[in-house]
């Protein structure tokens, strides 16, 4: 489990990447070597999102890498793959229960070390700190700097995932500090075409082969 946890995070998002966009980006992060793949969606069409996840499911087999649910345990539960809970989105000790002892399960902590040891010790495989920089998807989550991931990587076992407002140019910083995954969203899918998120997925995935 623990080789799929160093490198490009991709997480999507709804609102950017439609029906029409979703599978030949993320096929295209992957290509550009995505570890794992978080499928985030929060709307209430249960089916679509069920069958959304079942045809990311497929591309993250075909590549080696592994999905994550965001905030939904059952479909997590349904397709045996991975999941992250925010803060308020459940409770992580029962998501460990339920998923078993292989699956990943990671938790967003801000910028907060004690959010964090707290997770550590309810089961987190990982743990998720940010945001670090100006932010689309969450514009007033606390801020967190390069202080903080050197604190996590001295205080704690599993790995370190950055989020926040990250691009290839912010990157290497927190990579330094000591994150062990760059979870990235906009700076990722925000593109105009498969093949620009493909060149993107590599260059944030060599930062994990260089340095």
């Amino acid at each position: 489990m623990t080789e799929h946890l160093r490198g490009l995070y991709a997480i999507t998002d709804s609102e950017l990447l439609g029906a029409d966009r979703l599978l030949s980006w993320v096929d295209a992060a992957l290509a550009g070597g995505a570890r794992l793949v978080q499928y985030r969606d929060k709307t209430a069409d249960v089916e679509r999102r069920r069958e959304e996840a079942c045809q990311l499911l497929r591309l993250c087999d075909y590549y080696g890498a592994r999905l994550i649910i965001n905030d939904d345990l059952p479909l997590a539960a349904e397709l045996n793959v991975g999941l992250h809970l925010g803060r308020d989105d459940g409770s992580l000790r029962e998501a460990r229960q339920a998923l078993g002892d292989q699956a990943i399960i990671g938790a967003t902590c801000h910028a907060s070390l004690d959010f964090a040891e707290q997770a550590v010790e309810e089961g987190a495989s990982y743990v998720a700190f940010g945001r670090f920089f100006q932010s689309v998807t969450k514009p007033g989550a606390p801020a967190a700097t390069p202080v903080l991931l050197e604190q996590g990587r001295r205080a704690f076992a599993v790995p370190i995932v950055a989020i926040g407002g990250i691009t290839l140019h912010n990157a290497p910083q927190l990579r330094i500090a000591g994150a062990d995954m760059l979870a990235v969203v906009h700076g990722l899918f925000g593109a105009n075409s498969p093949s620009e998120v493909e060149r993107r997925a590599r260059l944030f995935s060599e930062m994990y082969q260089t340095i």
